[in-house]
């Protein structure tokens, strides 16, 4: 009779094909060991031949499983997503990369006119059809040529006095303005404030026929200064209406700054015994720095390179206040254009507004970005 607790009986019932279930832990025909015996290979092999060993993972049938390499991955990806990967990963990688190719966008598109400018100064008249990248020739003796042709220098003195007396009225009657929006209360402040700036809206060309008429119309008053009593022809037909143009977005710029001023430092100069005035010029205008920098250089900038009321209000003739941009058409004769002479003078009346701008750049940084920051 046979012990039921015999464990060398199978429970299981014999196969009827009389086909026998493989057994895992039987013996390797080949080598002679047990397949429980067999190391395993944890190696994974990437398709570029290359290895990555990986820690195994248990199943619940008692297999393992080989994690996968995140490189395996990336050998997947095209350029693109690797790209977009690696800067979700890293973003300070990616806004670096926006920089550069910003920064170097913005250096072609604005130095390379100058760059073009440069080469055609230096190439010798008659070889200009032939500039690639590089000047055809060398002459530098067109840069003192300019003032031998026709006097260049007068026309830069007649823009850089125009534009500094233009300078001068706006930032005065803009400080006065600026200092009325920004600290005083008065009704109707906000609709005349609006108006002031639907002013600067209008295009220059609105203005001329009104102001044409006006300026030939001779004044017994003013003979004494202009001789034949009109303003055509003279610096006053030039600082005046281009005082009026740009003088909107200097009041605006100003009223900004003076309303940021706290009261008890204006306070403190009216006890001390000092006007509305003088705690404006003494006070409030040192304070503001940064704003009446940025107002002045803009509004300098603006009129001396100013063409339509400059070409319109003069003959063209240096003695008559013609501005610098007269100066550069003037090297366009009735047969032959001295383009090389132009270029020249294009990039010498450029210094004096480059020269401002390097002096004043922290001052019109911090002006343009006031208040871009709560304190």
């Amino acid at each position: 009779m046979t012990d039921p607790t015999d464990s060398t009986e199978s429970t299981n019932p014999p196969d009827p094909s009389g086909a026998t279930e493989p057994n895992n832990t039987g013996n390797n025909s080949e080598t002679g060991e047990t397949d429980s015996e067999l190391p395993r290979d944890m190696t994974l092999r990437r398709p570029d031949g290359g290895e990555s060993e990986e820690s195994p993972v248990r199943r619940p049938d008692g297999g393992t499983t080989v994690l996968e390499d995140d490189r395996d991955a990336d050998l997947d990806r095209g350029p693109l997503q690797q790209w977009v990967a690696s800067s979700i990963s890293h973003p300070e990688r990616a806004y670096r990369a926006m920089f550069y190719v910003a920064a170097i966008f913005f250096l072609f598109t604005t130095l390379f006119p100058f760059y073009w400018l440069l080469m055609v100064a230096l190439t010798p008249e008659g070889q200009l059809q032939d500039i690639v990248f590089t000047p055809n020739g060398f002459n530098p003796g067109a840069f003192v040529e300019v003032f031998e042709v026709i006097p260049f220098h007068i026309y830069m003195f007649n823009s850089f006095v125009i534009a500094l007396a233009s300078t001068i009225v706006v930032l005065v009657i803009a400080s006065l303005a600026g200092y009325a929006f920004g600290r005083l209360e008065f009704p109707g402040r906000t609709p005349l404030m609006l108006l002031v700036l639907v002013i600067s809206f209008f295009p220059p060309a609105a203005f001329f026929i009104p102001l044409n008429d006006l300026f030939n119309t001779s004044f017994a008053i003013l003979e004494p200064v202009t001789g034949d009593g009109t303003l055509y022809n003279t610096p006053f037909a030039l600082v005046t209406p281009l005082s009026a143009i740009f003088m909107p977005l200097a009041i605006f710029i100003l009223t900004t700054f003076y309303s940021q001023i706290p009261d008890g430092l204006e306070d403190a100069a009216r006890v001390e015994g000092t006007t509305r005035l003088g705690a404006l010029f003494r006070v409030i205008i040192p304070l503001s720095a940064p704003g009446v920098a940025t107002a002045g250089v803009l509004t300098f900038i603006a009129v001396y390179n100013e063409f339509f009321f400059s070409f319109l209000m003069t003959d063209g003739q240096p003695e008559n206040w013609a501005p610098i941009l007269d100066g550069i058409l003037a090297y366009q004769g009735q047969y032959q254009v001295l383009y090389n002479l132009m270029a020249a003078a294009s990039i010498l009346g450029v210094i004096p507004v480059a020269i401002l701008v390097v002096i004043a750049q922290e001052k019109i940084v911090s002006g343009l970005t006031a208040g871009a920051l709560k304190e």
